[in-house]
């Protein structure tokens, strides 16, 4: 029976520093391979050398498609390609963005537990939103073990905090001491192997950029009444899906909080284009008002007067509601990433 040899890896905001203590743990005779996926911008060879310099002891390789999959080596995303793999070997898909991401997180997570099903050991580190939730519970699903860095430890606790909600996580632990525990489960036996759910199947291959459209779509999902902020397509809601999460007709994914964070972003454009609109209004109507005061209509100029001090009044409101649609500042990232 084989070892846990398969360990893949996500993160987002704040990931950079504890992806690097992490890999540092790691010691030459570690028995398995790691796949790597961050939500940062991926300048790919500055991100490269980052994760090459925390792995020294571990050859350190930029995702091609292709590439055979061995033990004792890391693996990076490179950008605007998910990273999935497929018969020992990774492949570079180019499916629609999720949780408008590309490379996502999920993909890889829901390929490796496909493919490896119980001999995955699924990491999800600091993070905004909940990316990441779905594939722990793929990978939990497929008979494999699901760790999360702690939330307390975190930089960004949502996305551990997301996928302790959604998933039954197997560890929460620091980022100190997740080198020690991944060396410890990879020499552990894998479970027995359990039948792969067609949906994870499904999902896998919009990843890898076969076709989509509705009726591929209504096998895994039913209509919602919500619209894909990326391309404007009708969403459907992923039945049984953990976190809530939607597709469209082309495949962009969205968990219900990404969903949430990217109609807050329109709405809050909407609301500067209001807000510009209506003090060029304000504006217009107080020179009015001079104007017919300087020419005696008071009448006039008292209805002007009173129009423009709407308009200011109506403007402070849309600038207070801009105000509270300001996006919370996310933590740095490394700087050498």
């Amino acid at each position: 029976m084989s070892n846990r040899d398969i360990v893949v890896i996500g993160g987002s905001s704040g990931a950079t520093a504890p992806l690097k203590t992490l890999l540092g743990a790691l010691e030459p005779d570690f028995d398995a391979a790691v796949l790597v996926v961050i939500h940062i911008p991926l300048h790919s060879l500055g991100m490269l050398a980052t994760v090459a310099s925390a792995a020294g002891r571990l050859p350190v390789h930029a995702a091609a498609d292709g590439m055979p999959i061995e033990r004792g080596h890391v693996y990076l995303a490179v950008p605007d390609r998910h990273l999935i793999v497929a018969d020992g070997r990774l492949h570079l898909g180019t499916g629609p963005r999720e949780n408008m991401a590309r490379p996502a997180i999920d993909p890889l997570f829901r390929s490796a537990a496909m493919r490896y099903g119980p001999r995955v050991v699924g990491v999800l580190l600091s993070g905004l939103l909940n990316d990441g939730a779905s594939g722990l519970e793929a990978i939990k699903r497929c008979g494999g073990v699901v760790m999360v860095q702690h939330p307390a430890d975190a930089a960004a606790d949502e996305m551990p905090r997301g996928a302790m909600s959604a998933v039954e996580v197997d560890l929460a632990v620091p980022a100190a001491r997740m080198g020690e525990v991944l060396s410890g489960l990879v020499r552990e036996p894998a479970g027995p192997a359990v039948p792969v759910p067609p949906d994870i199947r499904l999902e896998v291959d919009i990843a890898a950029g076969e076709r989509m459209d509705s009726e591929v779509l209504e096998r895994i999902a039913r209509p919602a009444a919500l619209t894909c902020p990326d391309c404007g397509a009708a969403l459907s809601l992923v039945e049984g899906s953990k976190p809530l999460r939607f597709r469209c007709q082309l495949g962009h994914a969205y968990t219900a909080g990404a969903l949430a964070t990217q109609q807050e972003g329109a709405v809050g454009e909407a609301l500067r284009v209001a807000l510009r609109i209506i003090e060029e209004r304000a504006k217009l109507v107080t020179r009015m008002a001079a104007d017919a005061h300087s020419t005696g209509r008071r009448s006039i100029a008292e209805m002007y007067d009173e129009r423009a001090r709407e308009y200011r009044s109506y403007a402070e409101t849309i600038r207070a509601a801009v105000r509270l649609t300001l996006p919370a500042a996310a933590p740095p990232d490394d700087p050498e990433s």
